[in-house]
């Protein structure tokens, strides 16, 4: 998934985060679906990838579960919204009454996936992830943008605005839900995978020092030199990311790279919490379900999150031979 590959992060240990919208009216969205508990039961196609690559899934519990468990019957939920089709976003649509609407990104549904299995056996999609439901594509066909990205109001009144965010695959889409009347959360899905691929920039440079260390996080008056890190960046930078988009995981590159790209002005506002689908960084920081993520904004989750990605690195700076910890 990225490039370089740094010693000690060969491999990705990651979450797939469902999200919880629900406007002051009382309407219910997800903002995918994260992995289905009997994953076994994913498409063929995608049971054989998994098994061919050694895929661990660990998921004990489904979407639906978690809501029911919290006091939220799954027919509250007007619509589910898949970030895109890859099976670690779609979690089990079965789960959820017919009532409960799908909305995909453009081109999904006239797109080679569909239909899916059984009648398409390549398919890494079910037929009845969306059979029975009301099937549709998120429109954006204003000339609304939000940043570099079209835009869709969602509820009409600039609560929740759905990017379009292509590159990744297929009509892939993110999220911009208000948390406060100034604040907000962008759910990335799979705009990229770590938060070193738009970190650091010109716009939220490396800090000279940081505390505490992401090399000893257990440690909260820890620091280190920011010049660690850069001494093992591939190009010595304080204002490039860390990483580059690999090849092989993305539908078209070089949308994938203006989508990763368009991320970074959004996430060096004090007013933005940027959420990528699998970043394990912020679940030690990071309030979850059935906590409120609305007032992140009066804590330090953006603050304690935003250079934990670092700490992934600490086998590179090790082997550098150029740790220095206070």
């Amino acid at each position: 998934f990225l490039t370089p590959v740094f010693k000690g992060k060969e491999w990705i240990s990651a979450p797939s985060y469902s999200t919880l919208i629900e406007h002051p009216s009382g309407r219910k969205l997800l903002f995918d679906l994260s992995v289905r508990k009997d994953w076994e039961n994913l498409s063929p196609a995608i049971t054989a990838m998994n098994e061919q690559i050694g895929t661990k899934i660990e998921a004990e519990k489904g979407v639906s579960d978690v809501l029911s468990e919290n006091g939220i019957n799954p027919s509250e939920i007007e619509s589910v919204i898949w970030s895109h089709w890859h099976w670690d976003h779609i979690g089990d649509m079965t789960t959820f009454p017919s009532t409960t609407s799908l909305i995909v990104g453009p081109g999904l549904t006239s797109s080679p996936i569909m239909p899916g299995y059984p009648s398409n056996p390549e398919s890494p999609i079910r037929e009845s992830d969306y059979a029975g439901r009301t099937l549709t594509e998120a429109p954006f066909d204003t000339s609304l943008k939000i940043g570099p990205f079209a835009a869709h109001d969602f509820f009409g009144d600039g609560s929740f605005y759905l990017l379009s965010t292509p590159g990744h695959a297929i009509g892939h889409l993110s999220a911009l839900a208000r948390t406060t009347s100034s604040s907000f959360v962008l759910l990335g899905g799979d705009c990229c995978h770590d938060p070193g691929e738009f970190r650091p920039t010109p716009y939220l440079p490396l800090p000279e020092s940081l505390s505490p260390s992401p090399l000893t996080l257990r440690e909260p008056h820890s620091v280190c030199p920011g010049s660690l890190f850069q001494a093992i960046h591939r190009s010595k930078s304080p204002t490039e990311p860390f990483f580059d988009i690999a090849e092989g995981v993305h539908e078209n590159m070089d949308s994938t790279r203006e989508s990763v790209r368009g991320l970074e002005t959004f996430d060096a506002s004090d007013d933005v919490l940027v959420i990528i689908a699998h970043d394990n960084t912020l679940t030690s920081v990071m309030d979850v379900f059935p906590k409120s993520l609305n007032e992140w904004n009066k804590g330090s989750v953006k603050v304690d999150g935003r250079w934990r990605f670092l700490g992934d690195l600490k086998e590179a700076v090790e082997e550098s031979g150029n740790q220095e910890v206070q």
